[in-house]
């Protein structure tokens, strides 16, 4: 998860005020992120409920971005009040006892009194997992997306390009988008295709509902021939979203990075999920420094 393993050490002293949270989840059988009705599972009502064993006292978590139901997090960030004191090992093994096996805190620490790990975050960024074979998966079912019909990545790619820089994304927020706006820069997209597998790594100062798996169903439809290249440039320019086809499936959905300022002291991500690494060289699943950092960033929802 991270680029450096992290010890978990029992000679410091974590809480008395904010701390955050670097956590994985496997987003199969929950409702998303946010905390849902009762009876309805979601990584917020799991995650609270076992910081609140190790605290003694409940919480209430923010996180850098809410995931939607079906869609996994490699490196997800969450901070917290508490005025609870414990060890780094304390408060990770803690948790993790406490937690469901589809989700795992890798780290803990105090962070500044105005760090949020949400309005904090300059980038956020994703990978797309799509298993590209004649045959359905059985095995990954549920942590990739799947297509019979044969992709062109390259061409993928190329067209993808047409996306980068600061856009209105209307074409690609879904219909419930709560953002007061749909501009967003994108930093950078790439396409690459590893045996069977196509990924779509993405990243931006933050996203719109649904919009990279927007972004990626239309890469597909462009990957398999039924639209040219052009239709991705032609589509962003129409800021209309009925004009984009189909959201792809959520389960290929991973957010592998969240970055914030050197200053807030949180540990990098190493790009998951798990069994793409060996695929990418050592610079591919380092975190990407953006060149261009809004000053003031809003509340957004990403995808």
């Amino acid at each position: 998860m991270f680029l450096h393993p992290q010890e978990l050490t029992t000679d410091n002293a974590i809480g008395g005020g904010r701390v955050a949270l670097a956590f994985e989840y496997d987003g199969r059988h929950f409702h998303g992120w946010q905390l849902q009705k009762s009876g309805v599972r979601s990584v917020e009502a799991e995650l609270a409920r076992a910081v609140a064993q190790v605290a003694d006292h409940s919480v209430d978590l923010v996180c850098a971005g809410r995931t939607d139901a079906g869609v996994h997090a490699s490196y997800q960030i969450a901070h917290f009040e508490t005025s609870s004191v414990r060890n780094l090992r304390s408060w990770v093994m803690g948790i993790n006892t406490a937690l469901p096996f589809d989700i795992a805190v890798h780290w803990a620490g105090n962070c500044v009194d105005d760090f949020h790990a949400r309005f904090s975050a300059i980038y956020r960024r994703y990978r797309y997992v799509i298993y590209n074979s004649p045959v359905r998966p059985g095995i990954q079912r549920g942590q990739v997306s799947w297509t019979f019909r044969p992709l062109d990545a390259q061409c993928m790619h190329n067209a993808a390009q047409a996306l980068v820089g600061e856009h209105d994304f209307s074409s690609f927020r879904a219909a419930g988008c709560q953002s007061r706006t749909p501009v967003r820069f994108l930093e950078r997209i790439k396409v690459t295709r590893k045996g069977q597998f196509v990924v779509i790594d993405v990243q931006a100062n933050a996203f719109l509902h649904h919009m990279v798996r927007n972004i990626a169903g239309a890469l597909m439809a462009v990957g398999t021939g039924k639209q040219p290249s052009s239709w991705i440039h032609d589509i962003l320019l129409a800021k209309d979203r009925t004009l984009a086809g189909v959201t792809a499936p959520p389960h290929g959905l991973y957010l592998v990075d969240v970055g914030y300022p050197e200053a807030c002291g949180l540990p990098a991500a190493e790009c998951g999920p798990g069994f793409l690494r060996p695929w990418f060289s050592q610079a591919e699943n380092r975190p990407v420094a953006p060149t261009h950092i809004h000053p003031k960033q809003k509340p957004v929802q990403v995808s």
